[in-house]
């Protein structure tokens, strides 16, 4: 097996300080633009160039695909892995890269399961069902996956009904029953359940005179 990291101080003198909103990643937490993740990077590339076989030569390659893949969005663990497998790593070599990351916290599955809801509520206007359904689709553990969906608020009537508002100008024209079936199926769309669904587009819809 080839060096991971090579010649790098301790993986604690490398961890990122604590992010400044709980269960995100800061910038210079992630492998995105000029960080740590790049100065280490260019260490262990520079470390690991010579000596190499064929086939330590296709790992370090496939390492190094992973690493820009992470610098572009976040992995769940599972999908490092299996892209590493994919690439041709053997298994155990990849688990051991993988969980080298995990320990430098540039990879955590926990982390990428708070950041998802995070974006699912702020940006997305997602209900609790979608939400499940992204983090199952990324590959989550349930574990995982229940520990982050319980940190949400139980607000989806509220979030439902702020969405539902905000529709209502696209509605104008449209007589109750289209107006409201039509809510209904942007609001089931985004993983609220049908009485949530329902509800809002009632209540939107009074609100606006219909």
């Amino acid at each position: 097996m080839i060096p991971l990291f090579g010649g790098l101080d301790s993986p604690a003198e490398h961890r990122p300080a604590p992010s400044a909103r709980p269960g995100t990643l800061e910038r210079d937490e992630m492998p995105t633009g000029h960080s740590a993740w790049d100065d280490d990077y260019e260490q262990y590339d520079d470390d690991e160039t010579d000596g190499d076989d064929g086939e330590s030569v296709q790992v370090r390659a496939a390492f190094e695909r992973l690493i820009r893949k992470l610098r572009r969005r976040g992995l769940s663990v599972a999908e490092a892995t299996d892209s590493l497998v994919a690439d041709g790593v053997d298994r155990v070599v990849a688990e051991v890269f993988i969980a080298e990351l995990e320990d430098r916290r540039w990879l955590g599955d926990a982390a990428l399961a708070e950041q998802i809801v995070h974006t699912a509520v702020t940006r997305k206007d997602e209900g609790r069902r979608a939400i499940a359904q992204t983090l199952a689709k990324r590959a989550i553990p349930r574990d995982v996956a229940d520990a982050a969906l319980a940190s949400l608020p139980d607000d989806d009537a509220a979030r439902a009904l702020e969405f539902a508002r905000g529709k209502m100008r696209s509605m104008s024209g449209l007589d109750p029953q289209t107006a409201t079936r039509r809510l209904m199926g942007q609001l089931a769309r985004r993983g609220y359940s049908s009485s949530v669904a329902l509800s809002a587009a009632r209540q939107a819809l009074l609100e606006h005179g219909v």
